[in-house]
């Protein structure tokens, strides 16, 4: 396949890859074999969630150092480009003939992108990259056949694949005998990186990382003690749920009941009825998202109002296609943030659009990643399978389209998750760590725990106009007969100009304040914490919005002044001529005319 584009390389810069554009190496400066390594705890778990952490401290720990390797792979002779016509890696996913072959399709075109965009850069001093395609089925002998084939037959540098845990368990074994190294991206089984295996990476947070990263969430954070469990009754849910069983019952309060369904079921009724008969207050979802959207359309049809949580494979558009408003408010854990404007997350949806008409999600983003790391490492390594080998177990940290990752010893991205949550039909992330916050600041909105504002007189309600020239430009302003508006220059001198204000809010009892620059909005920011007003900022700077002050809502900056003007007054004609009912109708949502901020009082 043809493509064009640049190659994502890595050049080790204090311990961290950066993303550049650069050819091939060929080995030129293979690295090292990587130095010993070591990090408590295991997989960054927290102290309320390890295994007997509130009884006994273990007298040793295993998964904490890096997998030693004693072979002779390493001292294979390195083979020269001239040697070869292609540079072979392995691609194992489920392609058809899978419940999962769709989510296999993802993950081909997303390796395949990274592999032609290599081979446009020069490939491996002038020979191409190969993907030895292979189709994973849904049987163990058939999958262990395709492994053996690429390790001896296609001679391949390196596997790449595959979604299930067995056959990536399989690939495992294999990679050991023939010593081979293997990627994954989409293998969340927590117990294959346990096996010590020193052959394996993976750039996905696996199930135990999601399942108390949710735990974390439920629990600690919104203080829901009976949790249900809906999960797909086949390895990938009866796996998944483990720790978050495990999780539950450490924090004191163990799943409640755990239903199952079986892969192409869509009516989750039966299932649905039981748990509300349980006494559940949340339910945790465990699949994929077509199942997802039934349940929770089923949900609301059913008048059960529970929370929902999901692991990262609920997430998508076909949750918000058939659930339609019935997904509002779940909230899934989330390898990367989707909704970012990174220019590298940029410019590769803008690529994977045009190559394959749609936009990436977790399977093909994830894939790049991976197959650049794995390609890379080979450039690094050269063609010998023991110094590519060498190059994936030294890294430790590596930014790609997806964002930054972390490598534990273990070879495994243990990057904390994004929790994913529906709000007015589309996803909005937030990165959220398993650890227990010690103190917490804004995360879930902009609240008002001070004492309830003065009312307002009665008689028209004034409306504080601040910024410069705001005098000139109120006399040509008309609200209505309910509102007049006070113009109040901010380009006079400071002292003078503040002044007026102050006497505007506690003299003139001002309902809000328009501010229609930075400079008067950050001095309307001060005053409104104190005197408890609504503030309707007109600027571009963020942080008007970043410091927690529940009173401040930020318009564009190329709002006009009466647009304003008329935000405030329609919040007040809902609310009423009342502070800190104004201040509720700008921030629950509904906004004001075509206008809606978010919980931190930008607009959406």
């Amino acid at each position: 396949m043809k493509a064009g584009g640049w190659f994502l390389a890595l050049m080790a810069a204090g311990g961290v890859w950066a993303q550049v554009t650069t050819p091939c190496s060929c080995g030129a400066n293979p690295p090292p074999p990587p130095q010993n390594r070591e990090s408590r705890p295991y997989a960054e778990a927290p102290e309320d969630m390890r295994p007997f952490s509130k009884f006994t401290v273990p007298y040793y720990e295993n998964y904490t150092k890096l997998v030693e390797y004693n072979g002779a792979a390493r001292d294979v002779p390195v083979v020269s480009p001239a040697e070869v016509d292609e540079v072979r890696v392995g691609f194992l996913g489920p392609l058809e003939n899978h419940p999962d072959e769709r989510l296999g399709r993802r993950m081909l075109d997303g390796a395949q992108l990274a592999v032609d965009e290599a081979n446009a850069s020069g490939g491996y001093g002038g020979k191409p990259f190969k993907l030895m395609i292979h189709n994973d089925q849904a049987t163990w002998g058939a999958s262990s056949n395709e492994f053996v084939k690429m390790a001896y037959d296609e001679k391949v540098w390196a596997m790449f694949g595959s979604i299930s845990g067995d056959s990536t368990h399989i690939a495992l074994r294999v990679s050991l005998k023939a010593e081979v190294p293997i990627v994954n991206c989409a293998a969340t089984d927590p117990t294959i990186p346990e096996t010590i295996i020193p052959w394996y990476l993976t750039t996905i947070q696996d199930d135990r990382v999601q399942s108390y990263t949710l735990a974390r969430r439920i629990y600690t954070d919104l203080g829901l003690q009976n949790i249900a469990l809906l999960r797909v009754n086949d390895r990938y849910g009866r796996f998944g749920v483990l720790k978050f069983k495990d999780a539950a019952r450490r924090l004191g309060h163990p799943v409640v009941i755990e239903q199952k369904y079986l892969p192409g079921d869509s009516d989750f009724r039966r299932q649905l009825r039981i748990i509300n008969e349980s006494g559940a207050d949340g339910i945790v979802v465990w699949g994929d998202e077509v199942p997802a959207g039934n349940i929770l359309k089923q949900m609301r049809e059913m008048g059960l109002h529970q929370r929902v949580f999901g692991s990262y494979r609920t997430v998508g558009d076909d949750t918000l296609r058939i659930a339609g408003s019935a997904a509002e408010g779940l909230e899934a854990v989330y390898p990367f943030d989707t909704a970012r404007d990174d220019p590298a997350w940029v410019a590769f949806r803008q690529r994977f659009q045009k190559r394959f008409g749609r936009q990436p999600e977790v399977f093909a983003s994830l894939a790049y990643d991976t197959m650049n790391i794995l390609l890379d490492a080979i450039c690094r390594a050269g063609l010998s399978r023991g110094r590519i080998r060498d190059a994936l177990t030294g890294l430790e940290h590596y930014k790609g389209v997806t964002g930054e990752m972390t490598f534990d010893p273990n070879c495994k991205n243990i990057v904390p998750l994004y929790l994913a949550t529906v709000r007015n039909g589309r996803y909005e992330f937030r990165r959220y760590p398993m650890q227990a916050p010690y103190a917490k600041v804004g995360e879930n909105g902009i609240g008002l725990p001070g004492p309830s504002a003065a009312e307002t007189p009665a008689g028209p309600a004034r409306i504080a106009l601040f910024g410069p020239g705001a005098d000139r430009i109120a006399a040509g302003l008309a609200p209505g007969g309910r509102y007049t508006v006070v113009g109040i220059a901010s380009d006079a001198p400071w002292g003078k100009a503040s002044a007026k204000l102050v006497e505007a809010i506690y003299d003139g009892h001002a309902l809000g304040i328009v501010a229609t620059d930075r400079n008067s909005s950050h001095l309307a920011e001060q005053l409104a914490v104190k005197a408890f007003v609504p503030v309707i900022a007109v600027s571009a700077d963020r942080g008007l919005t970043s410091v927690n002050i529940p009173w401040v809502f930020r318009l564009p900056a190329d709002t006009t002044v009466a647009d304003a003007v008329r935000c405030l007054t329609a919040a007040a004609d809902r609310a009423g001529a009342d502070r800190e009912r104004v201040r509720e109708a700008l921030a629950s949502g509904a906004g004001c005319g075509t206008v809606r901020f978010d919980a931190r009082g930008d607009p959406r």
